[in-house]
């Protein structure tokens, strides 16, 4: 019996688009890719510059360049494609050329007859995820954003170089926007399976070094700073939308921090925001529901006010 081929469409062929492909290229992840970009000649020259990669990795991905309209059998559309942050911009400057684009390219793929997985990293990611499920009409299970998966990979970066361990024997979340507004949920990280803060409270001398408040200002910022040395972010965050497809195709249920559409969970609805999840073979599984003390769901409660807020600006 013949084996359905795991299909992937890649909206937006710049650094983020590319290096989400590359990654799911040499990780074997899917089949089938297909190049979208808003000039076709440079998603064929994409296309056809991955495609040259097959002779060097474990299983031959096909790559190819499509439009819009092509996207019926894709399991998977990712999308990159957005407006990109001019200095001193915050990402949710971005958003009223953001919704321009999003509304037009997914309202064209849905049309086309695509039934799959939403993906999204265009920012500021937690809006453009909510406008994605809004155009498509979509559950919201197959409305996925990246939120603050990058983010929580930072955090764990910054933990593993303090602590001198590997950055996955942690685990933790940032939450919220993926934004100014994020913040660390510090009563649920740990290492080695034991809470931070009883390490911190067992060892305050050796540790007196650690300051939590000033790991998480550098968690926020680590994309700037990358953003403003080079002009842009693209491995970590290409990365990380191989991993949520992985999840995805494999029926991994993997728990990543991602921009899920709340529905009541942490007193939220009407928003999307960075929250853990299980992801799928139906994207959004569950959205797990963390215990936050009553200062972690304070800033929670107003990370979710700010994005409602941008939101109704549109609407107006």
């Amino acid at each position: 019996m013949a084996k359905k081929a795991r299909k992937v469409t890649i909206v937006g062929s710049g650094l983020v688009g590319t290096a989400c492909a590359y990654s799911m290229i040499n990780q074997s992840i899917c089949d089938e890719i297909m190049m979208i970009d808003r000039t076709y000649d440079r998603a064929v020259a994409h296309a056809l510059d991955l495609s040259h990669c097959m002779d060097f990795t474990q299983a031959r991905t096909k790559v190819s360049a499509g439009r819009l309209e092509d996207c019926r059998d894709m399991d998977v559309v990712v999308l990159t494609a957005g407006a990109n942050p001019k200095p001193g911009q915050t990402r949710l400057d971005l958003l009223e050329e953001a919704e321009k684009i999003t509304r037009d390219i997914v309202s064209r793929i849905v049309a086309g007859g695509f039934d799959g997985v939403f993906v999204v990293a265009a920012n500021p990611v937690d809006i453009v995820t909510y406008i994605v499920r809004e155009v498509s009409g979509f559950p919201r299970n197959r409305v996925i954003g990246t939120g603050t998966s990058i983010d929580s990979a930072r955090l764990k970066t910054l933990l593993s170089e303090v602590f001198s361990i590997d950055p996955r024997s942690v685990n933790g979340y940032a939450m919220g926007e993926h934004g100014e507004s994020q913040f660390v949920a510090w009563s649920h990280v740990t290492i080695g399976g034991k809470p931070l803060l009883h390490i911190l409270e067992q060892h305050q001398e050796r540790f007196r070094h650690v300051n939590l408040d000033e790991i998480a200002q550098k968690t926020k910022d680590a994309g700037w700073e990358i953003f403003t040395r080079k002009g842009n972010t693209q491995f970590g965050i290409g990365n990380a939308l191989a991993y949520i497809v992985r999840s995805i195709l494999n029926d991994e249920h993997k728990i990543i921090a991602v921009s899920a559409v709340l529905e009541g969970e942490y007193g939220q609805a009407g928003v999307c925001a960075g929250v853990p999840a299980i992801i799928g073979d139906g994207g959004i599984e569950e959205v797990l529901e963390l215990n936050l003390t009553w200062e972690e769901q304070g800033k929670f409660t107003r990370s979710c006010e700010i994005l409602k807020t941008a939101i109704a600006n549109l609407r107006t």
